[in-house]
This record gives C-alpha cells, structure tokens and sequence, in this order.
C-alpha cells in the first residue's frame, strides 16, 4: 500500500533539490527503487518525470536518495512516487511538492 511520507513540502521555481527518503520504517537495503514524478492539475496525474527529474536513484545503506527535482511550474503540485523492494516486500512511499516562487 503506498503512504505519504510527509506533509507538502514546498519547492522554489529556481532550485534543484535531491530528496532522501529513509527505509528503515519498511525495511533495510532497498533494492529496485524506481522514481515517478505526477504533475497533479483537477485531480488529473500527470506523469513529467522526464521533465522534473534529473539523474538516477542512489541508495547508501537504508537512505534512497532521489534524482534532482527541478524545472518546476509555480503553483503547481507534484506527486513524488518512490517504489523500492525490501525484504522480499514492494513499497512505495510518496510525498507531494508544491511549487512556489
């Protein structure tokens, strides 16, 4: 089942930022993280990964730490899917972004 991990977190039009997401709540030595990157307009799941995101994953021990997030629209929100195997278990936590100026 996916979570949300944190409250909206707010991002600035002009920054780049790479996000850390800790696993030891589901589990130890992610493996298989994938990132997915929703623009939210109406309800409406808009998949911008391609866009918004900017490198590869990298896990260090239990901390998944995301692509560059960047290139954001002010007042937009955004959907950041996290899905990572553990322990023979698939999870995918997500947090929403709110672009801001």
């Amino acid at each position: 089942m996916a979570r949300k991990i944190s409250n909206d977190v707010y991002q600035g039009k002009d920054e780049s930022i790479a996000y850390e997401i800790t696993t030891t709540s589901w589990g130890s030595d992610p493996t298989g993280v994938e990132v997915k990157a929703y623009e939210i307009n109406d309800g409406v799941y808009t998949d911008v990964s391609a866009t918004v995101l900017d490198g590869s994953p990298t896990i260090t021990g239990d901390v998944i730490t995301l692509p560059l997030l960047k290139s954001l629209t002010i007042n937009k929100k955004y959907r950041i899917e996290v899905k990572f195997s553990s322990g023979g278990s698939v999870f995918e936590p997500w947090f929403i972004v709110v672009c801001e100026r």
